[in-house]
């Protein structure tokens, strides 16, 4: 052996210069390996699940825009996929453009879908009467009027870009929500869980047994009478037909929690079909708190009292 260790690949959204990029910089583990860019969620995930790649950064929630539906539904029809953690960027926008442009000349703009809803009320009150061109992402729609594959006269993207090429920032901080936070995941295939940290989270993708009333409160029972908090609850369609949905969960705990491990169970037993996507650190690192009555210890200490009256042990 010649004692080099081989570097590990970890597939992002590209190019260079996407908030993606930014999430996967506050990996440690990533500095240093070979970044692969690609083009959607749909080739990072599958870049993992082929062996391509060792790992892929994905967006999968924004605190304006919600759940990312592509991440989510991609998430609930690959098996073989876990998050081991979540990272988190502050979202912000710049209009850039071709070098010399001015303001008064831009009449059509180029952006992301996303990121063009998280600009509109900029744009009504700056460019009022601008048209919109959609394009795959923030890097994609600068790098389009650069080399005039999109007919725009500048483009809304992430500031990182203007590090990797030479742009005219039309306009900075164009975001209408100062506080806008995109959430990412870093996924792998499937592997055992790391150990709790007592500041972690669940994810899970459920379906309800048939549409009933009631049905979605027999879900939420499942956590709520456990001492479990969701961080976060978003439905989409299954595909099937019409009124049928799948919940993501965002569940505070780690499946090695007895309260965590029992309601998984119930879960179980009440669904037709569950997807566990992993338990992984908080990306705010913020303990866990619980009332007592579901500490570990107790779910314990419930569970041998059953094992005892089930042996016939007498009950002290």
């Amino acid at each position: 052996m010649n004692g080099v260790t081989e570097r590990r690949t970890y597939s992002y959204l590209g190019p260079a210069g996407t908030f993606t990029e930014a999430a996967l910089e506050q990996v440690p583990e990533a500095r240093g390996q070979h970044w692969r860019p690609v083009h959607n969620v749909g080739e990072a995930l599958t870049d993992v699940l082929d062996g391509t790649s060792d790992a892929a950064m994905i967006a999968i929630e924004n605190s304006v825009e919600g759940g990312v539906s592509t991440t989510l539904d991609a998430l609930a029809t690959l098996p073989g996929l876990r998050i081991v953690g979540e990272y988190l960027v502050k979202v912000d926008f710049v209009l850039v453009a071709r070098p010399g442009t001015r303001m008064d000349q831009v009449k059509v703009v180029a952006a992301h879908p996303v990121a063009y809803a998280q600009c509109h009320g900029w744009l009504g009150r700056e460019l009022p009467a601008h048209a919109h061109v959609p394009a795959a992402s923030n890097v994609a729609s600068a790098l389009g009027i650069l080399d005039g594959s999109l007919h725009a006269d500048a483009a809304i993207a992430a500031p990182g870009i203007v590090q990797h090429h030479d742009f005219e920032v039309l306009a900075d901080g164009i975001g209408d929500n100062a506080n806008a936070v995109t959430r990412f995941v870093l996924v792998t295939r499937t592997a055992v869980p790391a150990e709790p940290t007592g500041a972690d989270k669940t994810s899970l993708i459920v379906e309800l047994p048939d549409d009933h009333p009631g049905a979605l409160l027999e879900l939420l029972e499942q956590f709520s009478t456990r001492g479990i908090n969701l961080s976060l609850l978003q439905s989409r369609p299954i595909g099937d037909e019409l009124g049928r949905y799948r919940f993501v969960l965002d569940a505070d705990g780690h499946i090695h929690d007895e309260r965590m491990a029992d309601a998984l169970l119930g879960i179980r037993r009440f669904s037709p079909r569950v997807v566990y996507l992993g338990s992984y650190p908080r990306a705010d690192r913020k303990i866990v708190h619980y009332p007592e009555r579901y500490a570990d210890e107790v779910f314990v200490e419930a569970r041998d009292w059953l094992r005892g009256l089930v042996a016939g042990a007498p009950e002290s």
